[in-house]
Order: structure tokens, then sequence, then C-alpha cells
């Protein structure tokens, strides 16, 4: 348990502890390593001082480092991921519902970045939680002679809580010091933990009759464009919206908005497509984003009941639909958890106008575990496609803290719809220090059409198993290896052979953060029913085939200024072969200035009139951080597959005042990317914004 002081004013906020206001908290210094020895007292020392006034609270971090020089520290970006830096993370669990939280990282250098844990998960990109959240807090950090220091100020406003007398946080603090690859935490602290096991948190005390912290945020856009889509004329739209922000409790939260832009919105990288299904890629959208893992239904693999990026995004093209506004409910009453959605889009080339309505409920049971439902309703201009409803159960039951049953019953309905429009699955997974395993049954119809949703295929009476043993060898450098094999095997509904799979797959984890991970066989059985587009003039034509495939990967120590990657897969492809080599590398060599590559080649032969050809990918991206609060980004890409190969995006971002940005964007090429099977053609656009935002409590 740790313990908060009160204070009459704020500290000092100036990356140092030098302020004796300081010294009126307890430190709290009881860490324990999750990595690499779980249990074991850290090898540096860290301290935790925590002030509040009426209307924020104070964390005063100091990290001791034997090593001071080598504190890695490369990263000016607000938002962007520092697994690469030395940070620091504090999870507040301020409803203490043991469910989810707020996370606030830091690293050495007072960059910010920030999201929310959603029953226990972690975010989309497999970091400790999901960045989509956005807080006003401010932070500052210092490297000094005997390690580093930062100071935090998190205002009540942005925990959305409210006057109270007395209070009782969930609490939890991580260290990680990169050049050991090191991970350490206050509490759950066991390696099948981490920080994203909100109800294995400690507890926060002595916070008492604080003022009211009512969240009200208001954000007004305005932008000035000029766009030019192929055999189209240029536009010149000068337009504005609006977003708010309204906590109507301390756990329920409204989000509005008003013709709302995504201009600012990162560009998607250009994917190639080398199977018949489609591609999942994850959504980027701030209004989407945020409190999106109340919105999750999973489905299993990547297949989600819900997902965001139909609305708005045309899921061919990638062209943007306008959004004439949305509203969104999101939070908890009592043991329930609420999320509630509706967006208005107008009509855009193909694309009619349409209304979503989406409504999801979870009743929380034990520690980890809850029963659900969700709801969802599409009403669009389609004479032929004027509605589709979607309905879905679910749960997930924890038990002995390792094991984890999951299931789903879901159906959808649209216009002349048959029957065998359903999806019905589960899982009964395990998870250890030295075995993750995994057996699941599912059954999805050929007709089950979530048009909001991401199925990779339909069609489909899945068996699946996945058994990882994990061990930690007593051998200089490396940390664990692992040896992993599963089989897939799922005909179609009418029990006819549609894909098998089955791999068995060798890795290891060095202790500086290298990797390598190898596929020692990966045998297919996948029958094609419809001519599959691959490039250009190439159809890989209907049949059943059978080949197998290999795959080597290794990367570099995450511990150094230049790190790189290589990947090598080979073998039989559609009855050809197909080789694909990845090289990638990143070189950080001032904390302001960073650039990365990437460079993909696949050489197919294939027994076509046309099937000798290569598809070359590559991106570069260089990005330059004048401040913390001023940066700039570029990435130009180049796809052979495509008859304009060559894409670029151009970002300066001013961060004048906290949540309040002013943007300056040049964009050639897709801002998002097909989600469709076949690589379809991509539209071309040109596109020079500045858009101007200002974030103001009423």
């Amino acid at each position: 348990m740790a313990e908060a002081v009160p204070v009459d004013h704020a500290p000092k906020l100036d990356g140092t502890l030098d302020d004796p206001l300081w010294l009126t908290a307890k430190p709290i210094g009881d860490f324990r390593q999750r990595e690499p020895f779980e249990g074991k007292p850290p090898t540096e020392k860290t301290e935790v001082r925590i002030l509040y006034t009426r209307h924020a609270v104070y964390f005063g971090i100091r990290c001791y480092d034997s090593q001071p020089s080598r504190i890695v520290a490369t990263e000016l970006r607000r938002d962007v991921s520092q697994d690469l830096d030395d940070h620091f993370e504090i999870l507040i669990d301020s409803n203490h519902d043991r469910r989810g939280a707020y996370v606030f990282e830091i690293n050495s250098l007072g960059t910010q970045s920030d999201g929310l844990i959603v029953e226990e998960q972690g975010g989309s990109d497999g970091g400790d939680f999901d960045r989509g959240w956005d807080g006003v807090w401010t932070s500052e950090a210092r490297i000094a002679s005997d390690g580093w220091t930062a100071t935090i100020e998190i205002p009540f406003t942005t925990l959305n809580f409210t006057h109270a007398s007395e209070v009782i946080w969930g609490l939890n603090l991580k260290r990680f010091i990169r050049r050991k690859n090191e991970e350490d935490l206050w509490s759950a602290y066991r390696r099948t933990f981490g920080i994203t096991k909100v109800s294995e948190a400690g507890e926060l005390r002595g916070i008492k009759d604080i003022g009211s912290g009512r969240l009200f945020i208001v954000k007004p856009y305005g932008l000035a464009r000029y766009d030019k889509q192929s055999g189209q004329d240029p536009l010149f739209p000068l337009t504005g919206g609006v977003d708010v922000k309204y906590g109507l409790t301390s756990k329920l939260v409204l989000n509005l908005t008003a013709n709302t832009d995504f201009a600012d919105t990162e560009v998607d990288l250009e994917p190639f497509n080398l199977t018949p299904f489609k591609v999942f890629i994850p959504e980027k959208r701030q209004f989407f984003l945020e409190n999106a893992g109340i919105f999750n239904f999973d489905m299993g693999d990547q297949d989600q009941l819900f997902f965001s990026r139909q609305i708005g995004i045309d899921p061919i093209t990638g062209q943007q639909v306008p959004i004439n506004g949305g509203a969104k409910l999101t939070g908890t009453f009592g043991r329930t958890e609420l999320g509630i959605m509706d967006v208005d889009t107008r009509s855009s080339g193909p694309n009619p106008y349409a209304n979503y309505v989406v409504a999801r409920l979870k009743e929380a049971l034990w520690a980890g575990s809850y029963i659900g439902v969700m709801g969802i309703d599409k009403r669009s201009g389609d004479a032929l496609d004027d509605f589709n409803q979607t309905g879905g159960v679910d749960t997930r039951l924890v038990f002995f803290k390792d094991w984890f049953v999951d299931a789903h019953m879901a159906g959808t309905r649209s216009p002349f719809a048959p029957s065998g429009a359903s999806d019905v699955g589960a899982s009964l997974s395990y998870r250890s220090n030295w075995l993750d395993g995994i057996v699941e049954r599912r059954k999805i119809g050929p007709n089950f059409n979530p048009e909001v949703g991401f199925i990779e295929r339909a069609d489909s009476n899945e068996t699946y198993g996945d058994l990882t043993f994990k061990v930690r060898p007593e051998i200089p450098s490396v940390r664990e290896v692992q040896f992993e094999s599963f089989i897939l095997h799922a005909p179609d509904t009418r029990n006819e052979v549609s894909t098998q799979e089955w791999q068995g797959t060798f890795r290891a984890e060095f202790n500086n953060g290298a990797y390598t991970d190898n596929d020692i066989a990966d045998v297919f059985t996948q029958r094609i029913t419809t001519p599959f587009h691959i490039y250009k003039n190439a159809f890989i034509p209907n049949g059943l085939y059978h080949f197998a495939r290999h795959q080597l990967t290794y990367g570099s120590g995450q511990d150094r200024r230049f790190t790189y990657s290589f990947f090598e897969r080979f073998g039989g492809y559609y009855g050809g072969t197909l080789n694909e080599f990845r090289v990638r590398a990143n070189y950080r060599p001032t904390a302001k200035f960073s650039l990365s590559a990437s460079e993909t080649w696949d050489r197919f032969r294939l027994p076509l009139a046309n099937g000798n050809f290569s598809v070359l990918l590559a991106s570069l991206q260089g990005n330059y951080s004048f401040t913390r609060f001023l940066t700039f980004t570029s990435l130009v890409q180049m796809d052979t597959s495509n008859a304009q190969a060559v894409s670029a995006n151009f970002r300066l971002r001013y961060n004048y005042r906290p949540d309040s940005d002013i943007y300056i964007i040049y964009n050639v090429g897709t801002q998002f990317a097909s989600i469709a099977p076949a690589n379809p053609p991509q539209i071309r656009e040109t596109r020079f914004a500045v858009k101007f935002t200002y974030s103001f409590f009423p």
C-alpha cells in the first residue's frame, strides 16, 4: 500500500526532486523484477513519492543508476512507443474496480505517452496499454550523476475524478532499464502478469477532501485543404468541426464529434497481400481509438464483431467517407461496463449515406472474468443492402489465474439473407512461465456477414491447437528458448477441404533484446474457389494446393542506437515457389533525429504464362524533433505492384499548449490502405492541409 501526502500548493515541477515538499512523502521503493529474474530485487534502486492538492496528484520519481552515461534516451515525440528507451509507467485505477486503468508513461527526456487498459488487455501493438486515449498532464525529467528523476502532475479532471472525501485507488508502478532489458514492478511482478494485470495492482490511500475534477473539454478545429484525386478536378475546402468530452459521472464519459476530420491521422504502411483473405489493419483515428477496448468482441485470431475501420473508410479503396458527426458513451456503473456509439456518414463516391449504432455491455464476474452482449445496426442508402444487423454474446472466465475460457455466439441479418449467418466458438487456454497452450473450436456459417466487423473468412469449421514450451537455460546472454507447434484444420461447413496448416517453430530471446524466430516447417493445404489476383495480370486459378514453407528471422539487440532485423521465408506457393526477403533498420543518433528503413523483396515463380515476377516494397521514415512540442515526420513508400509506385507523407506538428496542435500535412498517395483481399487498385490523391485545434475547459 502507498500513501499520498496533502500539500497546500504544487511542488516545483522541474524534473528534479529538489523541492523540500517532496521530502514530506514517504518513498515507495519495494520494487521486484518481472524480467529477467521474477521476484528478485532490482539491480538498480527506484523511489517514488506522491503528493496531492485539491486539484491534482503529483509523482516524484527517482531512478538511481550506477551507470548514468548508459541511460538510453532517444524519443521526444509524444505517444510513440518508448520500448527502445529507459522509461517509467504509472498505472491508476481511479474507480478501483480492478478491471481497467489509466497509464502514464515517461522517459528520461520527459516525453509523454498515455493510454488505457480495459479488461486487463494491453494495446493492439503488443504494448502495455492502448495508446488511443490522450490525457492532459505535465511532465519534466532530468538525467543526473546518480540516475534520472522525473516530476509529473496529473489533474483530477484528466482522471474524471469528481469530489470525494476519501479515496482508494488501484496503483502500480513500472520501471524499464533498456540496456539490461530489465522490467521492475511494484506489484503484479509475476511473468504471466505484468502491469496490465489491474486486478493485481496495489493500493494508493491518503487522498481526502479533493475538489471537483469533472472532465469537460471542448476542442474545435479549423482546416484549409487542397485535395486532388486521380481523374477529378482539385478541391479547395475550408471547413471546421468540434469534439467534446464530458464526464457525466466519474465513471461515465460522453464523447461528441461534429464534421469529424482525420487529416492529422498517420498514414498506413502499404500492405502487399499474399493470401486470398482480408488484411487486418489497426485503427488509427482518434475518435474511434479512445476507449476502444470497451467495444472489443474478439472471435479468434484477429476477427472482431465490431471493427471501427468499416466506418468512414471505404474498405476496398481506402478512401475517406465523410462523417457528419457521432456520439459515444463509455464507462461503468456498478459491475457493468457500457459502450454506446452512434455515427452518421454522408454519401461519397460509391458509398451511400449510412448510420451506425453500436451497443456493448459487459457484466464483471470475478477477477478478469465477464459476460457480455453486443448489438450493431447499420442503415444505409443502398437500395439492395439498406441494413445489416449483428448481435452477439461472449464471455471470458479466468480460473486459478492461469486458465482462461473464452466463448462467443454471434449472428447477422441482412436483406434477402439465407440461413447460415452465425459464428459460434470457444477456446481453453493456459499460460505459465514454462508452457502456453490453447485449443479452440469455431464454426462460421457461409452467410455470416458482419458488415461493421472484421472476419478473415466465412464458411469455416475450425479446429485449432497450439503449444509453446519455454525454457530459461543457463547459457550466457540467452534469456529464453521457445518451441512452438500448432495445427489448424478448417474445412468448410460442408466438410470439404478448405484450409489446413501445421507449423513447428524455434525461438530464442537474448538478454539484450535480440531474438531469432524460425519456422522449421510450415505446411499448407489451401483450396482456391475464386481466381486469386496476386499481381497486375497474374491470377492464381481455382484448385487445391499443397505446399510447405520455411522461415528464418533475426533481430539485433535493442539497446543500441542502430538496430536491424532480417527475415527470409522460402518454399512452395500455390503450385510454384515464393522467396520473401525483408530487411529493416533503425538509426537514432540523437534524441532529436531518427531514421528507419524497410525493404521487402518478393520473388515469384508460378506456373502461369506471366508467373515469373518480383514485387518490391520499401519505406523510408525520418523524424526530427525540434523540441518535445515541435516535431516533423516524413514517410516515403514504394510498391512496384502499383502503376504509380511511390507515395509520400510529410507532417509538421506543433503542440503549442496541452491537447492543442497546429498541423501542416502534405500527402501523395493513399492515407488509408485497403483491407480487401486480392490487392485491389488504389485511388491516388494529392493533399495539402493545414489544421488548427484548440482545446479548452469551459
